[in-house]
């Protein structure tokens, strides 16, 4: 991949992961060129946030085909114009056809708000109060076709506090994504992070668990 790797971002709703990325390439901060934004929805905040920062944007709306394959299908031919060496998903609340995974094999990224393996799934943050765990935090993995259970190359992990609701949980733990999504997909944009064998390989080692920052 290299510096200034071609990033296609990938978003449903508001975009505030997609707004990380923005902030931290206007920055410096992070070599990734910013090619596209995508959205399945064209009422997605995050297609306003691309065209504010001077993005290049694309809108499918996934109802106007009658499946996950077509649509999908319908995704990559749009992306693929923009040649992109990285997906990010970025929010974006659709389950990827095998097919689509197969195209981008170890190119596409996506960021889960649990430890993973623990938590894969929805309702992340109120299942960790439920249970009573004393860390919850994200995941960034690679994508496979199996939902949520691609290698993990990075996790954010804090502690839960006494007390504290979902939605505040949810809103500590939004932070620490924004931090670590854009350092793990700059790992992968400069070739320091690479998909292979199945496994996440950093600075030519696998990863047999993510690397882990404490916030």
């Amino acid at each position: 991949m290299g510096a200034r790797c071609k990033t296609a971002i990938l978003v449903s709703g508001s975009g505030t992961n997609l707004q990380a990325f923005i902030d931290q390439v206007s920055a410096g901060r992070l070599e990734l060129e910013l090619a596209v934004v995508f959205s399945n929805n064209p009422d997605a905040y995050g297609l306003v946030r691309a065209q504010q920062a001077g993005i290049p944007t694309a809108c499918i709306e996934h109802g106007a085909y009658p499946d996950r394959e077509s649509f999908d299908r319908a995704v990559a031919g749009q992306l693929d114009a923009w040649q992109p060496e990285l997906l990010v998903l970025a929010g974006f609340m659709r389950i990827l056809s095998p097919g689509f995974v197969a195209h981008y094999k170890g190119r596409i990224l996506n960021i889960h708000p649990a430890l993973l393996p623990l938590y894969p799934g929805l309702n992340t943050h109120q299942r960790v109060l439920d249970a009573g765990d004393a860390w919850h935090g994200s995941t960034v993995h690679f994508v496979t076709e199996e939902l949520d259970g691609g290698p993990r190359i990075l996790q954010g992990r804090l502690p839960v506090r006494n007390g504290e609701s979902a939605d505040e949980l949810q809103a500590r733990v939004q932070r620490v994504e924004h931090r670590i999504y854009p350092e793990a997909a700059g790992w992968v944009g400069a070739g320091r992070v690479v998909f292979r064998d199945g496994k996440a390989w950093l600075d030519g080692k696998p990863l047999v668990e993510p690397v882990i920052e404490t916030f």
